[in-house]
């Protein structure tokens, strides 16, 4: 498995378990509010506001909340001011890090994130320090099982998708498009009748660093979630490429 399907993997198994949580559905409100309060309330013609419900609602987030969280980023709610902000550094082992936060107070946030990278081996840098080892990309997870390859190949091809892969260990396809096609991709697909079971923009690392040590290892996947139990953390990209046995160990 190359490093790249290998990190895919790891983050969409660690999506299902961070669903779960409390501080997930604090994210996803957070999303909410800020693609409301930017592209308006109607998702009819607000993307982001859009793919925003629908990973909410996948995640479990209940119907109210995300009504409340429209409401309230549509100001007809007393609204808290986020931002959104970049950190940028680097993990145990030379492993880069990118984490995406919202926040009320940058100050708390900065904070926070720093202690995090220097208690796990890491260490916080500058703006721009690892970004550019990320390619931004628009992704698409399409069931295997339920989707003819060659047609949604067809399909994606012709609306300038950058790239189909297949995972047969995780039975998906990965349609991968350029930030700016993505919502050209998503709804030209719709209407060939592909149906995602996700959507988003995410970053994927142009090269993978190897982690062949389990102790490292450790290091770089607690700093992972301990990040992403931030309530201002949205979203966290890294370079790691840990084997198979050592990932079987460390119970990821």
């Amino acid at each position: 498995m190359s490093g790249h399907s290998k990190w895919s993997t790891i983050k969409r198994k660690k999506a299902k378990v961070d669903s779960q949580r409390a501080t997930a559905f604090q994210k996803y409100s957070r999303e909410l509010i800020v693609a409301a309060r930017l592209g308006g309330p109607d998702p009819a013609g607000n993307f982001r506001l859009r793919t925003a419900i629908e990973k909410a609602k996948a995640a479990g987030l209940p119907n109210d909340n995300i009504k409340r969280a429209i409401e309230k980023g549509a100001g007809s709610g007393s609204a808290d001011s986020y931002e959104e902000l970049t950190y940028e550094g680097y993990a145990a082992g030379g492993v880069a890090v990118v984490v995406e936060a919202m926040t009320d107070n940058r100050n708390r946030t900065a904070g926070d994130v720093r202690s995090l990278f220097s208690k796990f081996g890491g260490n916080l840098g500058t703006t721009g320090a690892v970004g550019w080892m990320f390619d931004s990309c628009g992704q698409l997870i399409f069931d295997k099982n339920s989707v003819d390859y060659e047609k949604l190949f067809e399909a994606a091809i012709n609306l300038d998708a950058k790239d189909i892969t297949e995972d047969e260990e995780e039975e998906i396809y990965t349609v991968l498009t350029t930030p700016e096609n993505f919502q050209q991709v998503v709804e030209g697909l719709e209407k060939e009748g592909f149906k995602a079971q996700s959507a988003e923009l995410t970053k994927i690392p142009q090269n993978t660093v190897p982690v062949n040590d389990e102790d490292t290892a450790k290091q770089v996947m607690r700093l992972m979630d301990r990040l992403d139990e931030l309530d201002d953390v949205q979203n966290v990209y890294m370079n790691f490429d840990i084997p198979d046995e050592i990932m079987d160990k460390l119970d990821i």
